[in-house]
């Protein structure tokens, strides 16, 4: 089992370098897109943004148009999963299925992650179909570091939790729902949470058969005001040394990846983003 601390590099973590076949193959969609092979690329494409991403936008969010579509980009899963591929697997465990991920479970040591309060709801579509079709009965695992850059079952102590990690089975707009803090930014990443869409729930909680794995982006403005409140001091300077264009998962297009976001530190923020698969 690994560990890391807040202002460790993570290796695993670098999308760019870890993943050059997926990215080549991104680099393609957009040359063949850009010549017009919409047919070849029926598979591949999909809607930025869900219905409601008009009612939750900021400077930086997604915006919802018919026009603007794409498949969601494949992305690195970082060495902190907890699927089974590295170590530890918590998608096995009772208790996994949950909306709120603030708090671990099972027989963890039964903590509670601190932060400012973060709901984000991702709407999984087919992409085969340009968008149209909401993918219900699919089921999506997310996970994401605390406000101090740490990951539950991993992280040098916290091994014993399993906060910010969860799945849920997709509704009939093909929609899942997460209530949680928002994540800290740590040495090397833009501010993400990571997430895995499955078939069914059913290969959710066996830890097979995972259609798409990608990362969800948040807004520079949003980081930067949350930051700025107590708890988050170590993510100012992780923050202020990066940016989505430097970013090794992100710098090469996260128009499919950047959520729309809105609220209040006093209230809270909600965070909305449509994943065609």
């Amino acid at each position: 089992m690994h560990t890391h601390g807040a202002d460790e590099v993570h290796e695993h973590d670098r999308g760019l370098s870890h993943d050059l076949p997926v990215l080549a193959r991104r680099r393609m969609i957009r040359l063949l897109a850009g010549a017009g092979a919409g047919a070849g690329l029926a598979a591949l494409v999909g809607c930025t943004a869900e219905d409601s991403a008009s009612e939750n936008t900021s400077s930086e969010g997604t915006s919802s148009s018919a026009a603007d579509c794409a498949g969601v980009p494949e992305e690195t899963a970082g060495p902190y999963p907890g699927d089974g591929s590295n170590g530890v697997n918590v998608l096995k465990e009772s208790g996994v299925v949950r909306g709120d991920i603030t708090r671990s479970f099972g027989d963890s040591a039964g903590g509670t992650a601190e932060g400012v309060p973060l709901t984000f709801s991702l709407t999984v579509v087919d992409a085969a179909s340009g968008c149209g079709t909401p993918r219900k009965g699919a089921a999506v695992y997310v996970w994401h570091c605390d406000r101090e850059g740490g990951y539950s079952l991993y992280t040098e102590g916290i091994t014993d939790e399993n906060y910010l990690r969860g799945v849920q089975e997709t509704d009939e707009k093909g929609r899942v729902t997460f209530t949680s803090v928002f994540p800290g930014c740590y040495t090397g990443r833009w501010p993400h949470i990571h997430f895995e869409v499955y078939g069914s729930l059913r290969d959710a909680t066996s830890a097979t058969a995972i259609t798409n794995t990608s990362q969800l982006a948040l807004p520079k403005d949003v980081c930067e005001t949350v930051y700025a409140t107590a708890g988050y001091e170590r993510s100012v300077d992780h923050l202020g040394r990066l940016s989505l264009e430097s970013d090794s998962v992100f710098r090469d297009g996260h128009d499919q990846q950047l959520a729309a976001v809105r609220g209040s530190v006093e209230e809270g923020y909600t965070a909305v983003l449509t994943v065609a698969v």
